[in-house]
């Protein structure tokens, strides 16, 4: 039985076969141009290749020949012999505007990342993690060990609260008086929700680390009257009490034992009734273009056990955690709100 509201729209490959072999380069050319901040140095109009060097501490000739072959993209414009502006396609490398994706593009070419794509074919040939293979420990180990890197990693995972609207205009929070927001980083989506249910409590639990930056971030600071900070493990037990739970994109990042651990915990914080909100992609049957299948081999490669699944695949998972899934909700965005409820054994 098929519970999502709506079905991804078919699409077909935007590029030519030629081009798809050479898209590793305009990815890189995309990342050194986001690590140095081009379209923000753009925001109010065309420069020169030179000024653009002298601002990013690069050599001008070289960095005009990126541009140059990033324009016959349509990503920037050269509008006059060595000048620039910015296009439809390069306004999302900015940095502060509601579609930005320069922190997914600068996490994404960061070297870790990079070399661990570059190993693939381990992944393929063992089923285990070309990262972990790579650097000895998983991802967020990693991160925690490199704070620099780690910090670009929860910039990408805190998306503008403007990229939580598809979320906010798919499902009804109103009726939730308490909500605690699993593994939500420092606190951008839980925050997005409070801000636009002004009667709701929430709870942000995470890791002690991550909860230490989100009391020096001001991502909270708006709700901090009715946001509480827990930091804890959600392998060992999550905070009580609360009409709801959710976790976006925490449940793809783990293999099948672990994701039912994460969920069994939920279950035992929660009384009966009380809803759990999965928010991850929904991967649809069928040969159509959907990103989050290669985002699934980018699980492969980054996390041990991590995927994108099915709507069988979380059914599967929430039966075995003690959840009757009760709906799924495609949002405007690739990813669907998977809705459960607690099952109580009388």
């Amino acid at each position: 039985m098929v519970l999502s509201d709506s079905k991804p729209t078919k699409t077909q490959s935007p590029l030519s076969p030629i081009q798809w072999v050479y898209a590793y380069w305009v990815s890189r050319c995309i990342y050194v141009v986001a690590k140095l901040g081009i379209a923000d140095l753009l925001k109010d109009g065309s420069q020169h290749c030179d000024a653009l060097a002298a601002a990013t501490n690069t050599h001008s000739d070289s960095l005009y020949r990126v541009l140059r072959a990033l324009a016959g993209m349509g990503i920037f414009a050269e509008t006059q012999p060595q000048y620039f502006e910015l296009t439809p396609l390069a306004d999302c490398l900015q940095s502060n505007v509601p579609s930005s994706i320069r922190n997914q593009a600068i996490l994404r070419g960061e070297e870790h990342y990079y070399k661990a794509w570059g190993n693939l074919m381990y992944s393929l040939q063992t089923g285990n993690s070309a990262f972990e293979h790579l650097y000895g420990m998983n991802l967020f180990q990693y991160n925690e060990q490199n704070p620099v890197e780690g910090e670009i990693f929860h910039q990408s995972a805190a998306s503008s609260k403007e990229a939580y609207t598809s979320f906010l205009e798919a499902y009804d929070f109103s009726s939730i008086n308490k909500l605690v927001d699993v593994g939500g980083g420092t606190g951008t989506f839980l925050t997005a929700i409070l801000e636009a249910n002004s009667t709701m409590t929430g709870v942000l639990f995470e890791l002690p680390e991550v909860i230490d930056q989100a009391k020096n971030s001001c991502e909270t600071a708006s709700v901090n009257d009715r946001c509480q900070l827990i930091g804890g493990s959600f392998f060992e037990a999550i905070p009580e009490g609360a009409d709801a739970y959710v976790l976006r994109q925490v449940i793809h990042n783990w293999d099948d034992e672990r994701a039912i651990a994460i969920l069994k915990c939920c279950h035992q914080a929660m009384k009966e009734q009380v809803r759990l909100l999965v928010i991850d992609s929904v991967i649809p049957p069928g040969n159509e273009f959907f990103g989050a299948k290669f985002m699934d081999v980018n699980m492969l490669i980054m996390c041990s056990g991590g995927r994108e699944r099915t709507e069988d695949q979380f059914r599967d998972l929430f039966t075995s955690a003690g959840f009757e899934l009760t709906k799924i909700i495609q949002t405007k965005s690739e990813l669907s709100i998977i809705e459960g409820v607690k099952i109580v054994n009388n």
